[in-house]
């Protein structure tokens, strides 16, 4: 009699165990506390989605270009002008300062100042990593970019503007990255017709800017620059 109350008690602990076992499993997944990982980088602007960009390309206007060679960068106005109707103006700080501080990544900022003292650039154009510091020797290392040029837009219907839109034009961050001074020198004032970022995989946002900008200021595009812009957004 004994055993058989001891073979029972054994029997009934085992049956607890693995009813306590299933409970476990079949119940809520454990709660994990994740270590939090570093921001971001700061966004580089807002660019469409592609199916908007595609969209917007089909509804651009199609000409070529103004052939009058008449462009002057000072039809643009004061370089980096605080004085604007975009976002970011009237901010008491120049608009390359404002690029600075919004695409680098690990920013410093001087106390007391709009200047960015030192960062890091993921340079959208090429994909390599540049370490900025501010100095007379060293700020040359990161230019900003106009990802519609201004000659670009000048000759495809910026000429008719008052200055005032060619001022916020040249100062709008949607129109503006920060980037490596070769890319810059190489893109100049190319179209997508001619130049594209050796960057594959930004070519798609890339694209799609320069699209947005030219729905958004009503600009015009070249037929060999619209299809350039079609058989890039239609890998996209």
């Amino acid at each position: 009699m004994l055993a058989v109350l001891v073979i029972g008690a054994v029997l009934g602990v085992v049956i607890w165990d693995r009813h306590q076992a299933d409970k476990r499993l079949s119940g809520p997944s454990p709660t994990w506390t994740a270590t939090p990982s570093p921001p971001p980088p700061p966004a580089t602007g807002a660019t469409p989605g592609f199916d908007q960009a595609r969209g917007q390309l089909a509804a651009l206007p199609v000409k070529g270009w103004d052939r009058t060679q008449d462009f002057q960068r000072w039809r643009f106005g004061q370089a980096w002008s605080d004085d604007v109707n975009v976002e970011y103006g009237h901010n008491g700080c120049n608009t390359r300062d404002d690029i600075l501080r919004r695409d680098l990544a690990d920013l410093v900022v001087r106390p007391g100042t709009c200047y960015a003292q030192s960062g890091v650039l993921r340079d959208p154009y090429t994909g390599t990593v540049i370490d900025f510091v501010r100095g007379p020797d060293t700020s040359k290392a990161v230019e900003i970019d106009h990802v519609v040029a201004l000659a670009d837009a000048w000759y495809k219907g910026a000429r008719s503007w008052d200055p005032q839109r060619r001022l916020d034009f040249a100062n709008d961050p949607r129109n503006l990255l920060a980037v490596s001074p070769k890319a810059n020198f190489d893109k100049a004032f190319r179209d997508a017709a001619s130049w594209l970022p050796p960057n594959e995989a930004f070519r798609c946002d890339f694209v799609a800017r320069q699209v947005g900008i030219k729905t958004a200021y009503g600009l015009w595009v070249s037929a060999k620059e619209k299809q350039a812009m079609s058989d890039v957004l239609a890998r996209c």
